[in-house]
C-alpha cells in the first residue's frame, strides 16, 4: 500500500493585468520538486480572509515559501531602496502569516530565495535591499534570463554540525543564484547555517529548536534532478512534514 503523502502548501504570487484582472501564479518546479520528494503539493492563494487561510493552513503538514520578488521594506522598518522592485503586498501578507503560524506551531517550513528572506523578516529580521550597491559586486548573485536557472554561480560554505550540513553531507557546495537582495540582521530564534565566500552574504538559516524550519538563498528546485545533495534537501523537508502528519493524526502535534 502506498504511504500517504504529506500535504505541502505552496504560497502563490499575484499579478494584476492592465485591465484590472487579478491572477495567481507559481513557478512549476515548486510543485514538481515537492511531488518528486514524496509530498502532495497544494497552492495557497493570497488575498484570503484570515479565517479561510487558517482553515487551509490547519490541514497542511508543511509550508513551502518559494522564490519571487522583493518584500516591501516598511514591513521590516526600512525605507525603500531604488533597486527594490516587484513588490506584492498580498503575497507579503500571506507568507509572513504562514511563516509565523508555522514557526509558532512547529510545522515544517522551507524557504527558498525570497522565501528565505521572508522567513527572516517574519520572525523579526531585516534585509539587505541591493547586494551590488550595499555589499559589493565581488560575487555575482544573479543570473541573466538568457542562462539556465540551474547555472552554477558561486560556492557556499556551510556551518559544520548544522542541520543543513548534515542533510547535504558536507560543508562546501556550488549553487545557482538568482537574487539581488539578501538577509540582513538575523531574526531571533534562527542561526546562520551557510555563507557565500568573500562577501559573506547569508545563504541559509535554520531554527535549531524546531522540527524543520530551514531556508536557503539558492534555488534547489532547479538543481535537485541532477544534483543529489539538493534532492536530499527536499526529502528531508518531506520527511519532517510526514512526521508532522503522523503526529496530527495521533492528536499530538503540539499546535495551539
Amino acid at each position: 500500500m502506498t504511504a500517504l503523502r504529506p500535504l505541502i502548501g505552496i504560497s502563490m504570487s499575484s499579478a494584476v493585468t492592465p485591465n484590472g484582472r487579478r491572477y495567481h501564479r507559481s513557478y512549476a518546479m515548486n510543485a514538481q520538486s515537492i511531488a518528486d520528494a514524496g509530498g502532495l503539493p497544494v497552492y495557497v492563494p493570497s488575498g484570503l480572509p484570515d479565517d479561510l487561510l487558517r482553515e487551509i493552513y490547519d490541514r497542511l503538514d508543511g509550508v513551502l515559501l518559494p522564490g519571487g520578488g522583493d518584500v516591501r521594506p516598511s514591513v521590516y522598518g526600512a525605507e525603500t531602496h531604488p533597486a527594490t522592485h516587484e513588490i506584492d503586498d498580498a503575497r507579503d501578507a500571506l507568507e509572513i502569516t504562514l511563516a509565523r503560524w508555522a514557526y509558532a506551531d512547529d510545522v515544517p517550513v522551507f524557504g527558498i530565495c525570497r522565501g528565505h528572506q521572508v522567513l527572516n523578516v517574519a520572525l523579526g529580521g531585516t534585509l539587505v535591499q541591493d547586494i551590488p550597491s550595499e555589499i559589493g559586486p565581488e560575487i555575482i548573485h544573479d543570473t541573466p534570463e538568457t542562462m539556465p536557472r540551474s547555472t552554477i554561480r558561486h560556492e557556499v560554505t556551510l556551518s559544520p554540525g548544522s542541520r543543513l550540513s548534515n542533510i547535504l553531507g558536507g560543508v562546501r557546495f556550488e549553487v545557482n543564484s538568482l537574487h539581488h537582495q539578501s538577509v540582513g540582521a538575523l531574526a531571533p530564534g534562527v542561526i546562520l547555517s551557510a555563507l557565500s565566500p568573500h562577501d559573506e552574504v547569508v545563504e541559509a538559516l535554520e531554527a535549531p529548536d524546531k522540527r524543520f524550519t530551514l531556508s536557503v538563498q539558492w534555488h534547489p528546485e532547479d538543481m535537485y534532478q541532477t544534483y543529489e545533495p539538493m534532492a536530499r534537501l527536499f526529502t528531508a523537508f518531506i520527511d519532517a512534514a510526514r512526521d508532522n502528519m503522523k503526529l496530527k493524526r495521533n492528536g499530538s502535534s503540539g499546535r495551539s
